[in-house]
């Protein structure tokens, strides 16, 4: 099932997130944070934009969120993407589909572009969001210096709906999920 993530999801968040910050260039966090500080990271973004979880029974085997992809105003409208499955639960179709609902809501928040950043090679990242229709904007050349040595980060972009002019505001996540679209979508 796929849901919002909560704060009580912070325990299994962490223990999904850990391998990717101490064993890998996954991401270019080097410290592993607490728990605690996950907990607070989901609480805030979930402000507004959308955190969620792959749950089977109870247990948290993936989740997916969007973020601000700079703090200007005038990129309101595109959003940066992240996800991140259990090792042990990879191959199974779930980042594929746990994916689509983000980037679902994310269309129904109005906004725009999606932004993926990923750590080269990232040989099954890159193949999974380009099946998904992203495409290669990019790369940031020697940008993060982790685990002695220094890597490159692709930017793949998805448009999930055409620009308007003028735009409406995105729509925060939580008021998303009061609308009868949003309940039907995660429900």
């Amino acid at each position: 099932m796929i849901r919002p993530a909560h704060n009580d999801d912070a325990a299994a968040i962490h223990t999904i997130y850990a391998p990717s910050v101490t064993d890998s260039a996954t991401t270019f966090e080097t410290v592993l944070p607490s728990v605690a500080t996950m907990r607070e990271r989901i609480s805030t973004r979930l402000q507004h934009y959308p955190w969620l979880v792959w749950d089977e029974d109870g247990e948290v085997l993936a989740y997916a969120y969007a973020g601000r992809f700079r703090d200007r105003a005038a990129y309101d409208w595109i959003a940066e993407t992240s996800i991140y499955v259990h090792h042990q639960t990879q191959r199974r179709g779930i980042a594929r589909r746990l994916y689509t609902t983000l980037l679902d809501v994310m269309r129904l928040q109005g906004i725009n572009q999606a932004i993926g950043a990923i750590t080269l090679p990232g040989t099954a990242s890159v193949a999974m969001h380009e099946a998904m229709g992203f495409t290669a904007t990019g790369v940031w050349r020697q940008c993060g210096y982790k685990l002695g040595q220094w890597w490159d980060v692709g930017m793949w972009q998805k448009e999930l709906q055409v620009a308007q002019t003028p735009p409406s505001p995105v729509i925060p996540f939580p008021q998303l999920l009061a609308s009868t679209e949003g309940r039907a979508l995660l429900s």
